[in-house]
């Protein structure tokens, strides 16, 4: 049985063709696209075959059923003989159970919080009951499915884009957005399911960055919003109002008692403007999708050195996707400030592997397509690579989908990979902002909260630039290092929670990213 090792964070090492990460590697990574025949001075190595770019290969013979090692750590093990030089992928790589020591582990590595000297700040709104938002929208939220087309119709008389004077004269009003979705009925009444998407809208509808909530029901649905309201502990008012479209006499005369309701909202939505704050009002969810192999090396280390930053200014990082935190789990008990914390967390652990085995599924599914692609094969490679993105600070706690997070630190929610449902869950919880890294490319926006993308290559850059708002390419090529593009990180979060539009801002993302985990049967 093998055992994952403790080493420290890697550190990558750029040379002209490879990047190796860890001394004890015996993988390196491939800088751009290597012929057969290639000699690599750096490791000694005549390559046997072409590697793409960003994909691993031999650095010696390694032996069936012999662990492959990246970062350090155990990313999968040889299902063939990998002779030196070749290609390491899912051709010959495979995933393999092995002792990671979790428990074992538990707050080794926790360490107390140094607080910044010079509190950071940005400009926020701050709402009168002592909340700070980072956008300023009024929002239109469903109970059910059936209301989806009610709510769109409402929210689509005030687009900027289609009516270019409906707003013009509320400047301070980043926009109102129809956030749907595809349940709130035929699912058990008592039911978790229900009680995931009631928690959901709760803490959408009580987000700071919304100055007002509508909530539009069909009126038979299975998620009454009178019990929606009981349940969350909710109170009704001027800026969180209810009504259905049977109770309103129907489609038309529901859209148009939701277009007054908005008209009548748009003056006191208005009366905003932002002012210094401190930088641990932020929250930030922590997000990547279409990932590939440089993700791990780049924008995931950086965007963990800027959340190091964040904390330290008293701010809260949401890390989540808890199957691609699968088989790094040891790295964050390692630093876990207690044993209830760690506790916590491998008990989500365990409760996915018995989601998946129910399911019939698997989690080294996890990987898509473009993933590999992209240079990854296993979900622990992945894996290893994705909790980078929480930096080096304490976990101060694990909490469930959707739960509200308790302010300064990391924290860790319980989400799936998926990125759409999984940013869901954390604006639920109170995510003021998304930092979202790719090196594919995802086209992702998140209403009410900005997103902000970060590619992990130059190439990407250079192609989706239009897409992308930061890129941290310049650590793989030599140009800057990881805490130096955390640090750029950082400032960009400051300049976008205080109103700077992000790019998936200014195309328009956000209100069909609005995916509620839906948990349960359908009956």
């Amino acid at each position: 049985m093998a055992t994952a090792s403790n080493a420290s964070t890697p550190r990558a090492v750029a040379t002209l063709q490879t990047i190796r990460l860890h001394v004890d590697d015996n993988v390196v990574i491939a800088r751009r696209q290597l012929i057969s025949g290639t000699r690599l001075d750096e490791e000694g190595v005549l390559l046997s075959g072409m590697i793409p770019t960003g994909h691993k290969l031999a650095v010696r013979d390694i032996a069936i059923g012999e662990p492959v090692r990246r970062y350090g750590q155990i990313i999968g093990f040889a299902s063939q003989a990998i002779r030196t030089g070749q290609h390491v992928h899912v051709h010959n790589l495979a995933m393999g159970s092995f002792d990671r020591d979790a428990a074992a582990v538990a707050c080794l590595d926790a360490k107390p919080i140094v607080p910044a000297e010079q509190p950071a700040r940005f400009m926020g709104i701050v709402r009168a009951d002592g909340r700070v938002a980072t956008r300023n929208y009024i929002g239109i939220l469903t109970s059910v499915n059936c209301s989806a087309t009610v709510a769109r119709a409402i929210a689509d008389q005030f687009r900027r884009d289609v009516r270019p004077q409906a707003l013009a004269d509320y400047p301070n009003i980043d926009g109102v957005v129809a956030l749907t979705h595809g349940a709130g009925c035929a699912v058990d009444a008592d039911g978790e399911g229900l009680r995931v998407l009631r928690r959901t809208l709760a803490g959408y509808a009580l987000h700071p960055n919304f100055a007002a909530v509508l909530v539009i029901g069909l009126g038979c649905e299975t998620n009454q919003i009178a019990g929606w309201i009981e349940a969350q502990g909710l109170q009704p008012s001027t800026t969180l109002q209810t009504f259905t479209i049977q109770e309103s006499g129907g489609t038309a005369l529901a859209v148009q008692r939701g277009v007054d309701a908005v008209r009548g909202l748009l003056p006191d939505a208005n009366r905003v403007e932002r002012q210094p704050v401190a930088a641990s009002h932020l929250m930030v969810g922590l997000q990547c999708g279409g990932s590939d192999s440089y993700s791990g090396m780049t924008a995931n280390p950086a965007l963990g050195a800027a959340m190091d930053r964040l904390v330290r200014h008293g701010g809260t990082a949401i890390l989540s996707e808890t199957p691609e935190i699968y088989g790094a789990e040891h790295l964050l008990t390692r630093r876990a400030q207690s044993r209830v914390v760690a506790g916590k967390l491998l008990d989500r652990i365990r409760w996915w592997e018995r989601y998946c085995e129910r399911m019939g599924a698997d989690m080294n599914n996890n990987p898509s397509a473009g993933n590999k692609a992209g240079g990854l094969t296993t979900i622990l490679e992945k894996s290893l690579g994705a909790v980078a993105k929480g930096g080096s600070s304490n976990l101060v706690d694990v909490v469930e989908y959707a739960q509200p997070v308790p302010a300064g630190g990391l924290v860790f929610m319980d989400t799936p990979g998926y990125d759409p449902v999984s940013a869901t869950g954390q604006v639920a919880g109170g995510a003021n902002l998304i930092c979202f890294t790719t090196g594919r490319g995802s086209a992702y926006g998140c209403a009410p909260a900005p997103s902000m993308k970060l590619a992990t290559n130059t190439a990407l850059w250079q192609r989706q630039c239009a897409d992308m708002d930061i890129n941290c390419g310049g650590i793989v090529d030599g140009e800057v290092s990881v805490d130096a593009m955390g640090e750029q990180i950082f400032r960009q979060i400051l300049r976008i929670a205080s109103g700077e539009k992000t790019k998936s801002e200014l195309h328009g993302y956000g209100q069909n990213e609005f995916v509620p985990w839906q948990l349960g049967a359908i009956t």
